[in-house]
């Protein structure tokens, strides 16, 4: 942080400046370099290790798009597992499903508590409902050592650096293979493609190891950097991507959730690819 800005640098040749109107948390201690600060547009902003991970003024895209998508893409899911998502919005969108039973892996206790404390509106109570099953513990080790089996597996993780890094690789999706079952689906967030082109081609080609059916889907959190943001998709099964807009919106509908950006039509839409995109699929 300077002076009265937060500067970012994920990538060299690029940076984000937020300006800081309040900082609420810091923390340096734990496993990770926590700051929660208030920006007059963003709201607050949680960093990890001096990278924005999620704001209060755009959370929604992100989170809307990681959990209705493969829920209702699945269209039978009860079983979700969320690996990461310590501030709880994640969990807070899949709980809007109400016969989902979610199980939430969380690393670091110190994100959960002052998520709760500082973000409270991202978890929105996800915490304190009785549906949500909250492990601490490392996202990779419980998946090579559960013997629950899942619909859907949504990996809220950071970027493939430092901790996160164990997270993209091929073992870590195999596991995942393992814990789904059949005609499953896997989610991941990777990054902006424009800035992180890396990042989606070696998604694809470690999924690929593992699943048949490997693709992207997109969409526009504006606070990450470069463009449209890429998620990962992964299924054995081709077909759940590839759903008519109305089988799409007769589940949300019979879902009775609501949204602030996910629409069904824009849930069939994200998956067509720009051709820059598709060039990163090789």
């Amino acid at each position: 942080m300077t002076g009265d800005w937060f500067d970012e640098e994920l990538h060299p040749e690029l940076r984000q400046g937020l300006k800081i109107d309040r900082v609420l948390y810091q923390s340096g201690d734990g496993l990770q370099d926590l700051v929660v600060f208030e920006n007059p547009r963003f709201g607050r902003v949680l960093c990890l290790d001096g990278v924005v991970q999620t704001t209060e003024g755009d959370e929604f895209v992100y989170h809307e798009m990681m959990t209705h998508v493969p829920i209702l893409a699945h269209g039978r899911a009860q079983d979700v597992l969320i690996v990461g998502g310590g501030d709880g919005g994640m969990a807070r969108e899949v709980l809007k499903h109400q016969a989902v039973r979610p199980v939430m892996v969380e690393i670091d206790p110190d994100v959960v508590e002052f998520s709760k404390q500082h973000l409270p509106s991202l978890s929105n109570g996800a915490f304190d409902d009785p549906r949500l099953e909250l492990v601490i513990a490392d996202g990779c080790t419980f998946m090579k050592e559960t013997e629950k089996r899942f619909d859907v597996i949504i990996v809220d993780s950071t970027d493939p650096i430092g901790p996160g890094e164990v997270l993209f690789t091929a073992e870590f999706y195999a596991d995942c293979k393992s814990r789904l079952k059949p005609g499953g689906v896997i989610v991941t967030q990777n990054g902006v493609p424009f800035v992180q082109p890396d990042e989606v081609t070696n998604s694809w080609r470690r999924l690929g190891r593992s699943f048949q059916d490997v693709h992207f889907y997109l969409a526009a959190v504006p606070t990450y950097q470069g463009g449209d943001m890429a998620f990962g998709w992964a299924s054995d099964d081709a077909s759940l991507r590839r759903q008519p807009v109305e089988t799409i919106e007769a589940r949300f509908e019979a879902a009775g959730i609501e949204t602030r950006y996910y629409t069904p039509e824009l849930h069939v839409a994200s998956f067509a690819l720009p051709k820059t995109v598709r060039d990163l699929l090789r």
